[in-house]
Formats: C-alpha cells, sequence, structure tokens
C-alpha cells in the first residue's frame, strides 16, 4: 500500500490518477479547550509512535458460496448463501431493472459467513443475468480455492499510531494515520471497515484529544469487506498495543496503566472523544474477575523466575480490555456516515388458531441461533410453550422486509423488533379478554400467559384461548379486527456497547519459536443473556478466529500479484486441537439502550483476543530485544525475532516499527 500511494506508483485503474480511493479525516481536538489535537501532542511530555501491520486475512466460512436462479412465470427465485437476502434483493432489483417484487431471495443454511458473505457478489448478479436471457434455471458453485481467492477478504491495514501521554501516565491525545487496502474495487461495504473503526481506537479510555485518517487505498488484489468485527479488531489491536508500548516507555504496570486512564463504572454514561455515549459498564469489575480467574500474580512469579534462571522457555503475560460499539444502527447515525442503508429491524408475531405461535423475523441467521432465542423470547413475552413458537427467516417471500445478519446487530436490533410485536400482541389481546371477561381493561393483569381480573383469581383467559376466539370472531369488541397478529419495527437510540478483559500466559520456546498458550482468560459483559450456550458457542468461536489471526492465518501474494494461499494447503485455518482451553465468565451490566438489556456478542471474541495473544509473546521476549512481532507469529518469525532482537518480520518494509512521529517522516513513509 505505501508502494501504492507514492507519486510514481503504477495506477490499478488507468482512467483514474490516483490509487488513492478516499480519504475520511475525523479529528475531535482537544475536547472543550478550542484546541488542535497537534497541540496535545506539542504539550506531552512523553509521545510514543508505532506502526503496525493488519496482515490480510480469508473468511474461510465453513461451505463455500453457491447460487441457484430460477425462472417462475415472469419473475425469479435465487437460492443463494448470502447473510443479506434482503439487502441482496434490493440490489438486484436496481442493478437489473427487475421489478423487486418480481424477485424472490431465500437463504437456506449456508455454512457460515463471518462477513464474507455480507455481500452482493457479481456471480450472483451473472447468474440472474444469464437466467433471465435463457429463460433457464442457472447454478453458480465455487470450489474452496475459487472462495478464498474471490471471496472478499478481510482486515489489511498500516497503521501509524502516536499516543501523547503525562509522565505519572495519564493520556492525552492520540492521533491514527491508516492506510486500508480496498483491493481493486469497492465491494458492498469496504470503505466503511475502516470507518466504522474510526470510532474505536480511542477504546475505553479518556482521551482529551484525537485524530484520525484513513487513506483507502486500490490495490490488483481481491477487495476486502467485512470480516468478523469489521473495523473493532483492528481498532482495539491497535490501542491494546500501543498502552503496552507506552507502559514500557513510562515503566509502568500495563494494567496500572489502564486502570489509571479508563472510564470507571460510576462515570457512566460516557461520552468518549470520538463522540460515542457508552451507556454503561464496569470495566473494574470485569478485569479484577479475569485477575482472580488467571491466578495472574502466580505467573508473575513465575516469569520472574524463568527470566533469572535464563529458561529456553520463556513466559509472558498479554492484556486486553476494550469494548465494542454493535448492533449496527441508529440510522440516524449510519445516515450522517453516508451509510447506504438504515439500521432499523423489522418483525412480526402470529398467533395462530390453535395456540401456537408463528414469528417472521427479517434477521437471517447462519449459525447464531436465532430460532431458539427468539423462541425463548416469545414464549417469555406470551407465556407459551417453548415449543409452540416457530420462526420464518430468510426467504424474501414469507419475510418481506428486514436488513439482515451482520455487525452482532441481530439480538439487539432484530430481536428487540420481535418484543415489541409481542407486546402489541398481548395488548390486541388484552382487549378481547376485557371484553370476553366483562372487565375493565384496567382490571386485568397479564401473567403467565393468561389474563385475569384483579380480584377474581377464577375469572381467567389464557392468550391461546383468546387467539382461537379471535378466529372465530363470534364476539369482538365492536370495530375489532378479528386479528392478534402485530408487525414491529425497531430502530434503536444508541449502538451497544459490549466490554471485557482478555488475558493470555503464552510459553515462547526461544530455541525453536514455538508459540504455546498456556492460558486463556475472558470476562465479558454482553448485558443480559438469552441463552448462556449461543452466548459460550459465539464467545468460543470468536476467540479461535483472533487467535488465529494472531498466530496462523495471513493471505499472501507473490511479487506477480497471484495468490500463493489459495488453499488450505497454504492458507492455515486452526482446528480445535490447534487452540487452548478457553476459561470464560461474565459480568453483567444491561444496556440501557433496549428494554431487554442485551447487548451484541457475535464479534466479541475475535475483537478482544489478538492483542492479548501478541502482547503476550512480546511480553515473554521483550528483555530479549524484541518489541513488536508481526502476525501471524509463526515458529520461523519469532525465532528469527529472538535471534535478531527485531519484530521478526521477513520483509522489513513491512514490520511493526517504531517511527519518528514527525511531520515529514511521515509524509516522507505515505
Amino acid at each position: 500500500m505505501e508502494a501504492a500511494v507514492a507519486d510514481d506508483a503504477d495506477k490499478t485503474h488507468a482512467h483514474i490518477d490516483s490509487n488513492t480511493s478516499f480519504s475520511f479525516v475525523f479529528d475531535a481536538g482537544e475536547m472543550g479547550t478550542g484546541e488542535s489535537t497537534q497541540d496535545a501532542f506539542d504539550n506531552a511530555e512523553v509521545v510514543v509512535s508505532r506502526r503496525f501491520i493488519q496482515q490480510r486475512l480469508i473468511p474461510a466460512f465453513m461451505e463455500p458460496r453457491s447460487t441457484v436462479v430460477q425462472p417462475i412465470g415472469d419473475g425469479f427465485t435465487m437460492w443463494t448463501s448470502t447473510q443479506v437476502p434482503h439487502i441482496l434483493r434490493l440490489m438486484l432489483a436496481l442493478t437489473l431493472g427487475i421489478p423487486e417484487h418480481k424477485l424472490r431471495v431465500i437463504a437456506p443454511d449456508v455454512g457460515g459467513g463471518f462477513g464474507g458473505k455480507l455481500q452482493v457478489t457479481p456471480e450472483e448478479v451473472i447468474c440472474a443475468m444469464v437466467s433471465r436471457r435463457l429463460r433457464k434455471p442457472v447454478k453458480y458453485t465455487e470450489s474452496r480455492s475459487e472462495s478464498l481467492m474471490s471471496a472478499h477478504h478481510g482486515r489489511d491495514q498500516i497503521q501509524y499510531i502516536d499516543i501523547a501521554a503525562k509522565r505519572d501516565g495519564t493520556v492525552t491525545g492520540l492521533k491514527v494515520r491508516l492506510l486500508a487496502d480496498m483491493g481493486a474495487y469497492l465491494r458492498l461495504v469496504s470503505p466503511g471497515v475502516p470507518v466504522l473503526g474510526a470510532f474505536m481506537f480511542p477504546g475505553i479510555y479518556k482521551f482529551p484529544a484525537y485524530r484520525f485518517q484513513c487513506d483507502g487505498v486500490f490495490t490488483n488484489k481481491t477487495p476486502t469487506d467485512a470480516y468478523r468485527g469489521a473495523g473493532r479488531p483492528e481498532a482495539t489491536f491497535a490501542i491494546e498495543r500501543i498502552m503496552d508500548e507506552l507502559a514500557v516507555e513510562l515503566s509502568m504496570d500495563p494494567m496500572e496503566l489502564r486502570r489509571k486512564n479508563w472510564i470507571k463504572h460510576e462515570e457512566f454514561p460516557f461520552t468518549t472523544v470520538a463522540g460515542l455515549t457508552y451507556d454503561s459498564g464496569n470495566y473494574e469489575a470485569a478485569t479484577d474477575k479475569a485477575l482472580q480467574m488467571m491466578g495472574w500474580d502466580a505467573l508473575r512469579a513465575e516469569q520472574k523466575q524463568r527470566r533469572e534462571s535464563n529458561d529456553p522457555v520463556q513466559l509472558g503475560l498479554g492484556i486486553s480490555t476494550f469494548t465494542e460499539m454493535c448492533g449496527l444502527a441508529p440510522s440516524r447515525v449510519l445516515g450522517s456516515l453516508s451509510y447506504g442503508a438504515g439500521g432499523w429491524e423489522q418483525a412480526s408475531v402470529r398467533m395462530l388458531p390453535t395456540g401456537m405461535v408463528e414469528v417472521v423475523t427479517g434477521t437471517s441467521p447462519h449459525g447464531q441461533g436465532h430460532v431458539t432465542s427468539w423462541s425463548q423470547i416469545v414464549a417469555d413475552q406470551l407465556g407459551v410453550p417453548f415449543e409452540s413458537v416457530g420462526v420464518v427467516h430468510g426467504d424474501t417471500s414469507s419475510s418481506h422486509k428486514g436488513l439482515d445478519t451482520y455487525g452482532s446487530r441481530s439480538l439487539v436490533v432484530g430481536g428487540i423488533a420481535v418484543v415489541k410485536a409481542a407486546e402489541k400482541v398481548v395488548e390486541k389481546a388484552k382487549r378481547i379478554a376485557a371484553h370476553l371477561l366483562e372487565a375493565s381493561e384496567d382490571d386485568l393483569e397479564f401473567k403467565d400467559g393468561s389474563f385475569s381480573v384483579r380480584g377474581t383469581p377464577d375469572s381467567t383467559m389464557s392468550i391461546q384461548e383468546i387467539a382461537l376466539a379471535t378466529f372465530a370472531a363470534h364476539n369482538l369488541p365492536d370495530g375489532m379486527e378479528p386479528s392478534l397478529d402485530s408487525d414491529a419495527t425497531f430502530d434503536p437510540e444508541n449502538f451497544s456497547f459490549p466490554h471485557g478483559t482478555h488475558l493470555c500466559a503464552s510459553e515462547v520456546d526461544t530455541e525453536t519459536g514455538r508459540i504455546t498458550i498456556r492460558k486463556y482468560v475472558c470476562v465479558d459483559d454482553v448485558g443480559e443473556v438469552i441463552n448462556p450456550l449461543i452466548v459460550e458457542g459465539q464467545v468460543h468461536g470468536g476467540l479461535a478466529q483472533g487467535i488465529a489471526q494472531a498466530l496462523f492465518e495471513e493471505a499472501i501474494y507473490d511479487d506477480d500479484g497471484n495468490l500463493t494461499t489459495g488453499s488450505f494447503v497454504d492458507y492455515l485455518v486452526p482446528s480445535a486441537s490447534d487452540l487452548p482451553h478457553f476459561d470464560t465468565d461474565r459480568t453483567v451490566t444491561a444496556s440501557t439502550s433496549n428494554p431487554l438489556g442485551v447487548k451484541g456478542v457475535g464479534e466479541a471474541g475475535t475483537i478482544a483476543s489478538t492483542p492479548a495473544v501478541v502482547n503476550s509473546v512480546v511480553d515473554a521476549l521483550r528483555h530479549l530485544g524484541v518489541s513488536d512481532m508481526l502476525m501471524p507469529m509463526t515458529p520461523e518469525r519469532v525465532w528469527r525475532a529472538v535471534k535478531d532482537g527485531s519484530s521478526g518480520g521477513d520483509r522489513a518494509a513491512e514490520g511493526s516499527i517504531a517511527y519518528s512521529a514527525t511531520a515529514d517522516t511521515k509524509e516522507s513513509a505515505l
């Protein structure tokens, strides 16, 4: 990317004068003072500057993509492995000129996504075009190597990070300059990924000054787009790595530095320098629990002993204290960022005559357990058996309205739409119950699925009995339609902000470069929990992908532009046996932006785990002259880093390095 933005660089597109796709600048200055961010750095007692690399990753979902398009009458039905059937239908209509009501998109069990199927792909458009031309069914199914090469990639940033502080450890300013690889073309939300991350670089810390600049860069590689976390993992990596580097510069304990600067639980709600209002959280509680689970002091003592004895296997401890913005909404905020859609979500709850309940959701699950969670929510709201609830999803014919699944938005947006629709059902049923029980609505109580008259406990009707009476329509209040079915569209007033503390203990063999994660502890706060098992599964999957970035995965191109990691022989995705046991726990601070008090969980593990692992490895080797490590931290890179006292980069121009924070140096580097 640095070569691509040079004045004499070959152009990715001959008709465009520059390889810079866009430049996004956000400068908050010094809050409340009128001073610039640069003033904060000019007056700083300490400035630490680093250059970090977020390597290119491939989502590597379980099943490669497949699409079938069939003409039906004067319309078309598409079955496709996508996370976004509603968005795909809209974009196909706009692109091909097919009336939207003539298009039906069905997303069956799609074999995972991780953001990699949050896309409108060329293959889907081509299948629809060919089917329209031939009036015959058309199928496209990709191989794994085709998927690794042409399905969009993730990450791929060069990060220049400057942090300013006082000698006592108080942070006073943060500057971020990114080069973000777009690949050769912009896909659905390619530029939005680093821009979304812009709001999270300050993390959980009280920075008074902040400046962010991102230049999107065209290269001749596969386009990048959303991959689990989408901008938030990159931001968390940068801030958690630079906090460790600042702690070294100040000779402070890295946990003490974090405690000194993070938002205290009594300060919530807190508006950050990036303009986000964190509604709730308790970083102290999550961290204290994680430290206790980890046995932190004993591990520090063991680390000291190993260093003193010059043990060939060194021990390192890594910290990642994080928060994220998720539940992609509200719509007004997305509009202010020129995002192409809203952030609302839609749901319907239908009471069937037999007492069964049908829930129609605009979210489109691909492994997150929506059917189970939505059934639990509605069973609780309506007081009906869990087994009586069915969930319809992923078909734009039966679920005609929605904005689909990504950005940990399903529960905190889609799930709340379900709650709102269920509340409307109860309100309709209450009016009919009052009529049938010959009571005032104000005298009715609804509990455990039944309406009862206060003071008359024998005068009751279940909501399922009311559903049958509504179907019969023999005796309804005057002017009331015979239906309890209700729709709701929910647009949140704020994002949700899960947080947590992740701790990693790594053993590093200085003679072979092998890294072994000895213990991994995470305490996450995802608000109120609907289904603990699903939450645990999401955390485990997220940890696997975040640790994989630190240790295993990297998409590599040769000098001629060929992808050399185009199969699972070359692109290393870890199996369960490659990963440690995870010690997980939770704290709970309820979100105030939705009635369930829930926060997102789908991306938390991925966002937090990568810097925890890298910090642990650098901590193990810092006394040997290693101040950073290029990811993935392969045994060869670790061995070279120990041998040379460097970052272990096998490409010097791409290794993570310290750099001078002067304007002249930055401009020449970029």
